[in-house]
């Protein structure tokens, strides 16, 4: 399991979180354009981060925890996956969270609260 170990943590990330989009129906994967738009935001930096930290050994993944594929010589596939999968399991979580916020409060008294949450609502 050794080289498959990075591959297997991301995969377990998306069977844990796939039931929010089936079960209740927060719909991250039926807006595609929206789901790519808002990876492609999310990525690009982190990417262009993780590959000048791997160019400048500031870090390095241990090869027999991943398949072997690297992308360009430099950043193993998983890596790469790793920002596709862990912010899709963040937008389904977070989307589940305001779903069933909205089911148990419907009067919209959730958004309120988390409003007041935010930094700038306070007048701090």
């Amino acid at each position: 399991m050794g080289s498959l170990s990075y591959l297997a943590v991301l995969i377990a990330c998306l069977a844990v979180t796939a039931p929010l989009e089936w079960g209740i129906g927060v719909r991250v994967y039926r807006q595609p354009r929206r789901l790519g738009l808002t990876l492609v935001l999310a990525m690009t930096p982190f990417v262009v981060w993780d590959v000048v930290a791997i160019l400048r050994d500031h870090w390095s993944f241990a090869a027999e925890r991943t398949i072997g594929v690297n992308l360009a010589g430099i950043m193993p596939l998983e890596e790469l996956l790793f920002f596709v999968v862990i912010p899709i399991c963040a937008l389904l979580t977070h989307q589940a969270v305001l779903r069933l916020g909205a089911r148990r409060w419907p009067d919209g008294r959730l958004a309120r609260e988390l409003a007041a949450l935010r930094p700038d609502a306070g007048g701090e």
